[in-house]
């Protein structure tokens, strides 16, 4: 079946990814803001991540839940579009609580806020990432996922300007040393937008319902071979997947969360001058998604190929556009264009199979990491930089290989896999402390990313037999298009 996407709703859908993205990046420039002014240890300044991805997990317990109290799935019964619009409200009402928090300097408070952020978003990506992967066809609904998570990194590249901005008082940093008192307008703000964005969705065209069994026929080459199991975890996918998305989630976090504490520790940086960095690493992942999603359009199989060099450059001018318009000194960031050349070359290797893609960028991600714990300076800084470049599309991957075949299960198996966000929370929590002193300290704690892309290889290489004994093979698929990814 060769379903063309629905690019009206699929453009009304993107924007909650937008905000998933400027919130998570937007708390790399809390952490060192927090624990400069609330007197934290590193460990503790995890703590940001841990309540915001940690909330993902407690969101994905409460629809599980609910949905067994019901006897069926919540999403089928109020509708997608309407689960999406709840959650908006539910983080708007995480916003709130900044106001209190800043007015009392309340760490608690904070952490709380964003607990309550993470709750709404567990819903929404519940909702959202399924709902991209069935607008079209099945088979290059991971191409459609890196699409919307280009959407998404726009979010991280932005965020933690307009934030730092925000706290810090000027586009240029201004002083070292931040009021909390700053942080609670943008969140005010951000919380009005989500509640205007739950009223769009609300009477929009997005679906409210998805035929699901009709589109597990659809994603198999041999329908004969469907497997149709009792429930979501029979699917050895899905549970390796799980894993998959814990542990892609912690290194994605944990690469950045630390990044910051990383250059003050070996080359002085102050506080006020790491987010251009930081927004380079979330670039990074925009660069890699946007290079990926070409294999979403409906053109020719050259258009394609001259797309894979010229939309990552594209990327990469957003962002250093972004930072100009931020009065930062872009001259340090030309040389990644360099960089970049290597996720062009992985993408075009991948074939547009999402296992392989997998594969592939999980051994660049291996190799960056040791590059950035054996080099020092600013050769380990754009190192670890670049590791945004190949967690960009893992995300894609693993959801899609992860909830192939599941058919009417496919929204508790998603919810499954939102649930292991808090990887995010849990794995940089992990980094923080073994980044002590006393311990591996902050650039051998990057080791930890290392065994995080070697089980993601791992899963790539297994996945692809398991679900070829279901009938579903992307190699298949390309060949059949004609190499169209």
């Amino acid at each position: 079946m060769n379903q063309q996407t629905k690019w009206s709703q699929f453009g009304t859908l993107v924007t909650v990814f937008f905000f998933w993205g400027f919130v998570a990046a937007s708390n790399d420039i809390l952490i060192p803001v927090f624990k400069e002014n609330l007197h934290l240890s590193q460990a503790q300044s995890q703590l940001v991540s841990f309540a915001f991805y940690v909330a993902y997990t407690v969101g994905s317990l409460i629809y599980f839940g609910i949905s067994k109290a019901r006897g069926g799935d919540i999403l089928n019964q109020i509708g997608y579009r309407n689960g999406i619009s709840l959650g908006l409200i539910i983080s708007a009402l995480g916003t709130l609580l900044f106001y209190p928090a800043a007015q009392t300097s309340s760490f608690p408070l904070f952490i709380s806020g964003l607990f309550i952020v993470g709750l709404g978003f567990s819903l929404q990506q519940t909702a959202a990432n399924p709902l991209a992967i069935i607008m079209g066809n099945p088979k290059s609904g991971a191409q459609r996922l890196s699409m919307a998570g280009g959407i998404n990194n726009f979010g991280t590249t932005i965020g933690p300007l307009i934030v730092s901005f925000a706290i810090f008082g000027s586009v240029t940093g201004g002083t070292a040393t931040a009021s909390i008192q700053s942080i609670k307008i943008p969140y005010l703000i951000l919380g009005l937008a989500f509640v205007i964005v739950a009223v769009i969705f609300r009477f929009s065209s997005v679906p409210n319902k998805i035929e699901l069994d009709k589109v597990a026929e659809d994603e198999a080459s041999d329908s004969r071979k469907v497997a149709h199991r009792s429930g979501p975890l029979k699917y050895p996918q899905l549970l390796l997947g799980m894993l998959g998305i814990f542990i892609y989630v912690g290194v994605e976090v944990s690469t950045a969360a630390n990044l910051p504490e990383f250059m003050k520790e070996h080359l002085n940086t102050p506080t006020d001058k790491i987010a251009p960095y930081v927004s380079l690493y979330w670039a990074s992942l925009m660069i890699g998604r946007w290079t990926a999603s070409v294999g979403a359009f409906d053109i020719s199989k050259g258009a394609k190929q001259i797309l894979r060099f010229l939309m990552p450059y594209i990327a990469f001018g957003v962002f250093i556009l972004v930072n100009t318009i931020a009065n930062h000194d872009v001259t340090p960031f030309f040389i990644y264009a360099a960089v970049i050349l290597v996720i062009i070359i992985g993408d075009i290797l991948s074939k547009g199979n999402p296992a392989r893609q997998l594969l592939i960028f999980s051994l660049l991600g291996i190799t960056a990491l040791l590059i950035g714990i054996l080099a020092d300076g600013m050769i380990s800084v754009y190192a670890f930089i670049s590791v945004g470049l190949f967690c960009s599309t893992l995300w894609p991957c693993i959801f899609t290989l992860a909830i192939a075949g599941l058919g009417k299960h496919t929204n508790e198996g998603a919810s499954f896999l939102i649930m292991m966000i808090m990887g995010g929370g849990i794995i940089s929590l992990l980094q923080g402390v073994l980044a002590s002193n006393d311990l591996l300290g902050i650039q051998w704690s990057y080791i930890v990313g290392v065994l995080c892309f070697t089980y993601l290889a791992f899963y790539a290489w297994k996945v692809k037999g398991i679900l070829k004994d279901q009938g579903i093979d992307y190699d298949a698929e390309v060949s059949v298009s004609g190499g169209g990814h």
